[in-house]
């Protein structure tokens, strides 16, 4: 294993520990200019979600109204009532994102692909990069201020979905995971961005950052100031077991709702 990766996965936990974990239940609320301009300023306000750390898989809940949750996969994305109904669903859902449609606004499955993918993606990094597919090579540091981080460039298989097939991780003398850099294809393939983890807090055992400002990046991959394109806010983390959620779902007697 690259020995950044092997930093990188220590100070988040450790392997053994990320293991260990089948599923994460966390509540976060999202949003930033990219969401407002797709027409979603307010679809993930304090949401949860059940993080299947094993497969692309996420279900939100409550998604986009009460008594409905959200569930996205590699391959589909559906709303479903609390009773296990399903009210709206689309198969391969990147594919779909060619449409004129998607250039102006965006309905509840495609934010809700965005959302489910980029939450799985943060809920498994660096984790995910020992899967097999991955191809992981450390790069030319980088000065931010004062600090120097080391950096992975890092290239996903096919069958995860994410921001974009190629990407550059920064962490920190810790290793922590401090930057990453992509383009989020489905949104734009010349929209450079610069996402920024800040606030690292441990939940399950597990180090991760709790708030997330992406803003754009320059051709020489220097951060603009703004505006914040997307936003995440982590406010809570735990292992849980999925029957615990569904049963949750059944009732709707989620956490805070």
């Amino acid at each position: 294993m690259n020995d950044l990766l092997e930093l990188a996965i220590a100070a988040h936990g450790g392997m053994d520990r990320f293991r260990q974990l089948r599923s994460l239940r966390v509540r976060f609320s999202a949003g930033g200019l990219m969401f407002a301009v797709k027409g979603k300023r307010r679809a993930f306000s304090d949401v949860e979600a059940l993080v299947d750390l094993s497969q692309p898989r996420t279900i939100v809940i409550p998604y986009p109204s009460p008594g409905r949750h959200g569930v996205f996969e590699a391959d589909r994305t559906a709303i479903e009532s609390d009773r296990g109904n399903v009210l709206a669903e689309r198969c391969h859902p990147r594919a779909a994102f060619g449409r004129v449609r998607q250039h102006f606004w965006w309905d509840h499955l495609d934010i809700l692909y965005f959302v489910g993918y980029a939450v799985w993606n943060y809920m498994t990094v660096p984790f995910l990069f020992t899967r097999p597919g991955f191809v992981v090579e450390e790069i030319e540091p980088w000065t931010e201020g004062h600090e120097r981080w080391r950096r992975l460039h890092v290239t996903f298989p096919p069958d995860i979905p994410t921001h974009s097939p190629e990407q550059v991780f920064h962490f920190d003398a810790h290793g922590l995971l401090r930057r990453e850099d992509y383009t989020a294809d489905i949104v734009s393939t010349r929209g450079r961005s610069a996402h920024h983890c800040l606030d690292h807090k441990t939940f399950a055992g597990i180090v991760m950052p709790t708030r997330r400002r992406v803003v754009p990046r320059r051709a020489n991959d220097r951060a603009l100031p703004g505006p914040t394109l997307a936003w995440l806010d982590l406010k809570a983390a735990e292992a849980v077991a999925e029957p615990v959620l569904r049963k949750a779902i059944r009732t709707g007697n989620h956490h805070g709702k």
